[in-house]
């Protein structure tokens, strides 16, 4: 395993060094969505040829991405999820090399999400710099379960490695803002959903469990019976969501009919649940971890190596889907040996082709009746961050620091 760390080593050096040119301003898949524009035309009332208008737009960003980007002005912004997982990835790396330049990068990275949290409600709190048009409008800032538990995760680990209680308290803020500032559904007696945000009754499988997670980590360090009881309860209403062949779709069956399956929310959900266990040792969890990852494996792979995009398309190969391959294979290793093949093999086919001569990774490959491209453009968060966090904990298990 020491070529392929040092393959990993390589590689987030480059990305590093590309880091410290561009700084931590970057563009965002849904920037361009939540323009007013695009805003405007894509509800539901909006009339017929202004949607397909809209469409065609957004078919064109596939191959011009920056050149929308300036026309319609948008800017570069800093991404809070994207400083949470700078932050875990740097820490990551400072336990594995004792680098000091590593841990000051978390710390910078962890106090600008200290200072640039939503003061409105009852605990810390963060969301996304753009609107977001789903089922209802999300204005910009909305702070957001699956944002605010990225960044409690970095607060966590830097808490543990230094042992200083105040950012302990940051992750207590923040399991205050889930269980009162986020809207619960009580599904019966011992299972509840966690809303999306504030503003939502969504039923989401992944930041439901999301919640469920940190609530019960913090829950256990400080002996929150109440935390810990809803995270329980939160991670009962997922489980009764698993599929027979052992997935977990996006939304709940109570609010969507159809069943949404893709790579990274899979793997999301996989890494929450195999912390669930570890945690708390459930047997029932550790049945549906076990289910779920043999799903994984072996319907959102394409020969041990390429992250495919849903169990029924390879295409587009999106680096978001190879980051959280990478990053959920090295998490469950330990346990779950039988994928390491599918790390080794996803890793070193996404430096290899998805990772520019400058550092940075591209967007995705995309693959339609014949054609296929490449889209480049370095996503601040979707790529940057989100490899950056893989390829760490990737380095951190592969020199033992993580184990």
């Amino acid at each position: 395993m020491n070529s392929l760390a040092e393959l990993v080593r390589y590689s987030v050096e480059r990305l590093d060094s590309w880091l410290d040119e561009n700084g931590w301003r970057g563009y965002d898949p849904y920037d361009l969505k939540g323009h007013s524009f695009f805003i405007r035309f894509t509800k539901q009332n909006s009339y017929f040829f202004l949607k397909t208008m809209i469409k065609g737009l957004r078919e064109i960003e596939l191959f011009a991405p920056l050149l929308l980007r300036k026309f319609f002005r948008i800017e570069k912004m800093i991404n809070a999820k994207a400083m949470g997982l700078f932050a875990e990835a740097y820490l990551d790396l400072y336990k594995a090399t004792q680098k000091e330049t590593y841990l000051t990068k978390a710390k910078d990275a962890l106090d600008w999400l200290n200072t640039n949290y939503r003061k409105e409600y009852s605990g810390m709190c963060w969301g996304y710099p753009f609107d977001w048009q789903s089922k209802v409008f999300i204005p910009k800032g909305t702070p957001s379960s699956v944002v605010s538990s990225t960044v409690g995760k970095a607060f966590w680990v830097f808490y543990k490695l230094a042992g200083d209680k105040k950012y302990l308290d940051v992750c207590k803020s923040i399991c205050k803002f889930f269980v009162n500032g986020l809207n619960i559904d009580e599904i019966d007696y011992d299972k509840v959903c966690f809303s999306y945000t504030p503003i939502d009754n969504f039923h989401v499988n992944n930041s439901n469990l999301s919640v469920a997670e940190f609530l019960i980590l913090v829950g256990k360090e400080i002996d929150d019976k109440k935390f810990i009881d809803y995270g329980l309860k939160a991670t009962n209403y997922t489980l009764n969501e698993q599929n027979e062949d052992g997935s977990i779709c996006y939304w709940g069956k109570d609010q969507h009919k159809n069943c949404h399956i893709d790579h990274y929310h899979s793997g999301f959900e996989i890494r929450s649940l195999y912390s669930i266990w570890k945690l708390t040792g459930n047997e029932d969890v550790h049945k549906a971890l076990e289910n779920y990852y043999g799903f994984y494996l072996k319907y959102l792979f394409t020969d041990t190596k390429i992250p495919k995009m849903t169990p029924k398309s390879t295409y587009p190969i999106n680096i978001h889907s190879c980051a959280e391959a990478i990053l959920c294979n090295s998490l469950l290793i330990k346990d779950f040996p039988e994928g390491e093949q599918y790390l080794v093999n996803s890793l070193k086919w996404t430096i290899e082709n998805m990772q520019t001569k400058e550092g940075w990774f591209i967007y995705m490959i995309r693959h339609i009746k014949g054609l296929k491209w490449e889209v480049k453009i370095p996503y601040i968060r979707w790529g940057q961050a989100w490899m950056l966090r893989g390829l760490a904990t990737c380095y951190a298990k592969l020199t033992s620091a993580g184990k």
